[in-house]
């Protein structure tokens, strides 16, 4: 039914104009259309990195909405409060948002969808940032998979709608609310001089990100299987810093996928669709196990021996990108310098952490958090779980990944550790030499000082994560 009253549509996870259902039911309403965006709580407390780069993207989407006519109007506070007022001061009788589904979220939007009803107000939540929603995929016995594969199977010929195009035009009101701007919000402030060095390796907005899906789909599916694991390679598909922020939705990547698989991307676009389902594991299981953010999935690993001292030196050097072992190194300085890290270099330095170092997951967890760009609730739980075996799908304890034969294997000729090292070579690499540009400067560090020492010998560090997990008393 059509209604002249204005729409909010609060955005969050989802600042894109394509392929969104709460946007384009706010403009079949018939009235005008009032984006939105809260810097409440759950944004002020983002980490560094992540929390920059959502200032882009919501730079970038304010300049479409400015293209089209109209405008995003940025609001801080309690998200009721916020809506309760822009309400009052618009009229608006509907607000539209997308669905999050992390347990802080869900608790937020039941409260207010209640609030805003008892009110009068038509409160609508609408899916967006997964392919299948995590009530309605449930095995034979009717409850949750707590393990990937037969959740693959059980999904994978299921019929996923179609992306919808952006809407031409947004209904504009006669008079905007008032609003606050990006720059009073400062959310770049945490990444201090990292943040130039960070920029070029954004790919920011939603065209940007079609245009990466399209070269990637076009360029890379077939060898996708092997070369995704090729950290030198750009073999992958680049869209977890999209997907994070909604620049682009899973169904639009969905789809790009199966139309690559119709022709003929085999075995590597059947891959590349395997991984977007590994991201939507991530968060049924946010939804049905919420525990996983803050806890070990599997409770009996509460009493494992993992050192929980932040400040333990080892600790330290491991942040630093200095252990003295080249392929975690190069990888947490590919990731101070991009704001990203590769997934299987991503699994190199879990290990080396929790295993090598027998330190606990949840430290590596909070320091991914404050930055990588790309950072997902999700998925950056479930990864670290999983690699320390904690979590679900996870493998045997005693598999410990070595991160020398890993790099035999996936940087056979050196060319990822020396883009990211600098420290004993003579012509380094400009990517190398910017790590020194982008952390801070009270580490004190010098490309031309000597490359460190081993901080554990890799296998007395494999011997102690073995001992403490034969030793384990659950």
């Amino acid at each position: 039914m059509s209604d002249t009253s204005p729409t909010i549509l609060w955005l969050r996870r989802d600042l894109r104009l394509a392929d969104h259902p709460a946007l384009l039911a706010a403009v079949k309403r018939g009235g005008p259309v009032i984006p939105v965006f809260i810097r409440d709580h759950s944004v002020d407390s983002l980490g560094a990195a992540p929390k920059w780069r959502l200032g882009l993207s919501l730079a970038d989407l304010a300049k479409r909405l400015e293209d089209m006519g109209s405008q995003l109007i940025f609001r801080s506070g309690e998200a009721m409060a916020v809506l309760e007022q822009l309400i009052s001061e618009t009229g608006a009788t509907a607000v539209h948002w997308s669905r999050l589904y992390d347990p802080d979220a869900i608790a937020r939007d039941t409260l207010i969808k209640g609030a805003l009803k008892q009110c009068g107000v038509e409160a609508e939540s609408f899916a967006g940032h997964v392919l299948f929603e995590p009530w309605t995929v449930e095995t034979k016995t009717g409850g949750f998979y707590r393990v990937y594969s037969p959740m693959w199977r059980a999904v994978r010929d299921r019929t996923v709608p179609e992306p919808q195009a952006a809407p031409s035009k947004l209904p504009t009101p006669e008079s905007w609310p008032e609003t606050e701007t990006l720059d009073q919000w400062a959310m770049g402030a945490a990444m201090k001089r990292g943040a130039p060095v960070c920029l070029p390796h954004q790919r920011v907005g939603e065209e940007a990100a079609r245009d990466r899906l399209d070269w990637f789909i076009a360029n890379s599916i077939p060898p996708y299987k092997d070369d995704r694991n090729m950290p030198a390679l750009d073999a992958t598909s680049g869209m977890s810093e999209n997907l994070t922020y909604g620049e682009i939705s899973p169904r639009q990547c969905w789809h790009a996928g199966q139309r690559a698989l119709d022709e003929g991307g085999g075995r590597g676009a059947e891959h590349w669709l395997k991984e977007l389902v590994w991201r939507e594991f991530a968060y049924h299981l946010v939804y049905h196990t919420p525990e996983i953010l803050a806890g070990n999935w599997k409770s009996d690993w509460d009493a494992f021996p993992w050192n929980e001292d932040e400040d333990h030196p080892e600790v330290v050097v491991w942040k630093q990108g200095r252990t003295g072992e080249p392929f975690v190194d190069a990888a947490m300085r590919e990731m101070y310098v991009t704001g990203k890290m590769h997934n299987r270099a991503r699994m190199i330095v879990a290990s080396y952490l929790t295993k090598h170092l027998m330190t606990h997951w949840k430290i590596g967890m909070r320091w991914f958090e404050d930055c990588l760009t790309d950072w997902d609730i999700a998925a950056n739980a479930m990864g670290w779980q999983w690699t320390a075996g904690s979590g679900p799908d996870a493998a045997p304890y005693f598999r410990i990944f070595n991160p020398e034969t890993q790099a035999e294997k996936f940087d056979p000729d050196g060319t990822y550790r020396r883009r990211w090292i600098a420290e004993g070579h003579e012509n380094p690499t400009k990517t190398a030499l910017s790590y020194f540009d982008a952390v801070p400067v009270s580490w004190r560090l010098s490309p031309s000082a000597s490359y460190s020492d081993r901080i554990v010998e890799l296998s007395e560090g494999r011997n102690r994560a073995l001992q403490a997990y034969e030793a384990r008393t659950f």
